[in-house]
């Protein structure tokens, strides 16, 4: 299948929109346009993404977690205070994407199209300041088109133009600078607040009010090496058929082992089962599985069932982030190798966040994961063949254009095939969690 021309004339990052409660309430996609030549057309742009959204209004609040249980097991009840606390801090609702485009020219020609009410449209203050475009917004509010303001203008937006805007993009730190006065923030505005690197990050700026952050909190300090490890029993369950499965044990062997965790076999079941893994008949039982997807074909989706062990709230965009990161670099692989490499591919990406989800450090955590060295060399940083593509999706993540073009141009990758990948990976991810 040929790919969209557009997208050989545009780079593409992603991030997390993350609410008080640490779930993943959207996705904002980075659009960065390529040199001016006329590539970048708007309308094929919005086409091209169209996959990306739901094909009916669904409820969003849980859009990218609600298949990954990470809810804690019977969880108490909360009291009449802390529900209404709850209440009060409720998520904002938002579509499931944000669209940023960080090109003046290319971001009017999407405002002059119907991206219609699943995608929200970042709008940079200086722009919306501008009186020929306040026609442009008042249709598309109309037409239910959620808007956000994104930084302040030199001068105070009119009210019939903030009136337009639901939300407010504020970068890290701008609101101390500001006096606590984002723009829109006297007319109600909700705030999300970008440039989060850390967990404290994010405390910080829903302490000062913030609906949602977005960011990736990747720059939190690594696990302390000596610690010991908090792992449940669905940790040890899932490292043992890891084991197994890597010995090729008989499938009665395996079977025993995963009864040990009734919940955990339900959810392998699901994950086997979803849009996303492709299958055209349902896979009843483990012993079905193996004999349908063969060992290591079913080891990369016990990686998934490893990364989604974790039960702090923190870890969920983390989660959301290794998920995205394993299935992103399989599609990069997906025309350069056999199965098998976009197996070890798969599993480098979802591996890459381990230590985080586990609070544990990598090295502690690969003496009882088995990996191929080729893998291991990666994602201990020592170099190899797969290392360029997890920096490639680093890049992605960050939204940092310099470094994704530097990262496709070294894989020798054309911009096309890459973006090919975002959006593939995305919405995989997406039947994941359907």
């Amino acid at each position: 299948m040929q790919d969209p021309p557009v997208l050989g004339h545009v780079a593409l990052g992603y991030s997390p929109i993350i609410d008080r409660q640490r779930n993943v309430i959207s996705t904002r996609l980075t659009v960065f346009a390529g040199q001016s030549d006329g590539g970048a057309d708007a309308a094929a742009l919005l086409q091209a993404l169209r996959p990306l959204l739901p094909a009916a209004e669904a409820d969003t609040a849980t859009l990218t977690l609600r298949s990954l249980d990470l809810a804690p097991t019977n969880p108490r009840p909360p009291s009449a205070p802390a529900a209404a606390a709850v209440a009060a801090a409720a998520a904002p609702t938002l579509p499931p994407m944000s669209l940023n485009v960080a090109d003046e020219s290319l971001l009017r020609a999407v405002l002059a199209q119907e991206p219609g009410s699943q995608m929200m449209i970042e709008v940079p203050a200086f722009m919306a300041g501008d009186p020929a475009l306040a026609a442009t917004l008042r249709r598309l509010r109309g037409a239910g088109t959620p808007l956000l303001v994104k930084g302040r203008s030199s001068a105070p937006l009119a009210p019939e133009v903030l009136a337009c805007f639901s939300h407010v993009i504020v970068e890290a730190g701008e609101e101390r600078r500001s006096g606590g006065r984002p723009e829109g923030g006297r007319a109600g505005l909700t705030t999300l607040q970008a440039g989060v690197r850390t967990t404290v990050d994010a405390e910080n700026a829903f302490r000062l009010g913030a609906g949602a952050v977005i960011g990736w909190p990747l720059d939190d300090p690594p696990p302390a090496a000596g610690g010991r490890a908090r792992q449940g029993t669905d940790v040890q369950v899932v490292l043992e058929l890891i084991q197994g499965v890597d010995r090729e044990d008989p499938v009665p062997r395996l079977e025993a082992v995963l009864k040990r965790d009734p919940a955990l076999a339900f959810k392998l079941m699901r994950y086997i089962n979803s849009a996303a893994f492709g299958l055209r008949v349902e896979i009843n039982s483990f012993g079905h599985a193996l004999m349908l997807l063969g060992y290591q074909r079913l080891k990369r989706w016990l990686a998934l069932l490893l990364a989604n062990s974790s039960r702090s709230p923190n870890a969920r965009p983390m989660v959301y982030a290794a998920v995205r990161r394993g299935l992103l670099m399989e599609e990069l692989a997906r025309d350069r190798g056999d199965a098998a490499m976009r197996s070890e591919m798969f599993i480098c990406g979802v591996f890459s966040l381990l230590d985080r989800l586990l609070e544990q450090p990598l090295p502690e955590l690969l003496r009882s994961v088995p990996v191929p060295d080729i893998v291991q060399q990666a994602l201990s940083g020592e170099g190899g063949p797969y290392l360029p593509y997890l920096q490639l999706v680093q890049a992605i993540e960050l939204e940092s254009v310099y470094d994704i073009r530097e990262g496709t141009e070294r894989l020798l990758l054309g911009a096309a095939e890459v973006n090919r990948s975002v959006l593939a990976a995305l919405k995989a991810a997406l039947q994941l969690d359907g």
